[in-house]
């Protein structure tokens, strides 16, 4: 499990994650409200811890940027120093799945975490999620940065395999499999078909998520190791 920790204060985002750490997570941290909105949108984890009170932006604007409009559904713990039941009104309007007052104990915090992230498995199993593209395979809507994209059946396919597979390498043979079983077409379809899917997913925007491993297959992930 992927968690970003995202808090002003060194010594607490400290503790924060030498203790999740040590529990197992793998852990990555962001200073002030822009930088941790950066990694939140182009990075794919499994729960943010958020500090209401950042620098640059707070917290709670930046949840709800990451909802309204990338479109990022991440499970938000809330922190703040603040106990006030407006406050608290507020960051679950912004989007927070649950809240944490400080001072703490790093086990309570733990406990919520894990909390969070079952919720999450039992009501999102139908729901997709690399970096800022989401995946709705219920009513098959395709989400990035907050804009629909439309696919057509094969490319939904492809996509489906893609992220769920994310980010490891599939094979080409897998995706021919998976669009045609054994009657592959004689014409190198399968490469134009992946064009398509890149020029709907990732030409309009600024991070290509779709990445070729030469003479192997395709991968779907944030960043690019030079493949």
């Amino acid at each position: 499990m992927r968690i970003l920790v995202i808090e002003d204060q060194q010594d607490i985002l400290q503790n924060i994650a030498d203790y999740l750490a040590l529990k197992g997570y793998v852990v990555d941290c962001a200073h002030d409200g822009l930088g941790g909105l950066h990694l939140a949108i182009t990075q794919p984890f499994d729960l943010i811890v958020l500090d209401g009170m950042l620098p640059g932006m707070d917290g709670f604007t930046l949840c709800r940027k990451l909802r309204q409009d990338a479109g990022i559904h991440t499970p938000v713990i809330m922190l703040t120093a603040r106990d006030q039941v407006d406050d608290k009104l507020i960051g679950f309007q912004a989007g927070a799945d649950d809240y944490l007052v400080k001072p703490f104990a790093l086990p309570e915090l733990q406990a919520r975490i894990e909390a969070v992230l079952r919720r999450g498995q039992t009501g999102l199993g139908h729901r997709l999620q690399v970096a800022d593209l989401s995946f709705d395979l219920n009513t098959l809507e395709v989400i990035r940065q907050g804009k629909p994209l439309k696919l057509n059946p094969i490319g939904l396919k492809l996509l489906e395999k893609l992220m769920k597979s994310s980010p490891s390498v599939v094979r080409r043979e897998s995706l021919q499999e998976i669009l045609w079983g054994d009657d592959v077409p004689d014409s190198d379809s399968l490469r134009s078909h992946i064009h398509l899917l890149r020029q709907i997913v990732d030409k309009p925007f600024a991070t290509a998520l779709i990445h070729t491993v030469h003479g192997i297959g395709y991968c779907l992930k944030a960043g690019d190791d030079g493949i």
